[in-house]
């Protein structure tokens, strides 16, 4: 749980409240008293900050993904290659997994919970999913990979399988399965450029022999 304090804005201790409650027990399931007893606010001061309930969901949700975003580049900005950074992906959230308050993802549970179709908060998840698939797409292409954008949406369906079966399992092993499989998809990407680069130098050389007979 986030400690609120007095000196705290209203905004901050309403956010903090939010990303608690509606991650812990579900953005519908959390009514809007909850929060202003949890933020110590009055009603009037939450509308007067967001508007309405909605437009606090939206907030907490984009602070998540900025949030998340801010803590994968600090982690990648330590690491040396892309391959590297692929996996240290995987690494961190095998760190999450292990909170005690891990409640998978925070944009899919929002997003099942409301109506189908496009929303606002849909609009949030899915922008935080495409950031997420273009951080591996970048990296598949600094890797050199044939299809960029294939090797990406196989690396967000480990991932999405790795919060799911931590979560419904109650163990890391999901995350560091995932991490394992996202290294052999790696090499795997590797080993096809080989193939490709060695037959571009060979033929060179068979080129030059059959001028040489030639003459």
């Amino acid at each position: 749980m986030v400690n609120l304090r007095r000196d705290d804005s209203v905004r901050d201790r309403l956010l903090a409240a939010a990303d608690d409650l509606f991650y812990e027990e579900g953005v519908h399931t959390v009514g809007i008293d909850r929060i202003l007893e949890r933020a110590s606010v009055a009603k009037a001061s939450l509308y007067g900050t967001f508007g309405s309930k909605e437009d606090l969901v939206c907030a907490y949700l984009t602070r998540r993904s900025e949030q998340r975003q801010a803590e994968v580049t600090e982690r990648l900005s330590r690491c040396t290659s892309p391959r590297e950074k692929v996996l240290a992906v995987f690494e961190l959230l095998g760190t999450r997994v292990l909170e005690s308050k891990f409640r998978g993802c925070a944009f899919l549970n929002a997003s099942v919970e409301g109506p189908r179709g496009p929303t606002p908060i849909r609009s949030i998840a899915t922008k935080h999913r495409v950031w997420m698939r273009s951080l591996f797409e970048g990296l598949a292409k600094e890797m050199g990979a044939e299809d960029p954008h294939g090797v990406a949406v196989q690396l967000v369906i480990l991932y999405d399988g790795a919060i799911v079966g931590s979560l419904m399992e109650a163990t890391p092993q999901a995350a560091a399965y995932a991490r394992r499989l996202a290294s052999l998809l790696l090499d795997a990407e590797a080993a096809n450029e080989k193939p490709q680069k060695s037959a571009s130098k060979t033929a060179r050389p068979k080129s030059k022999s059959r001028s040489v007979a030639s003459t």
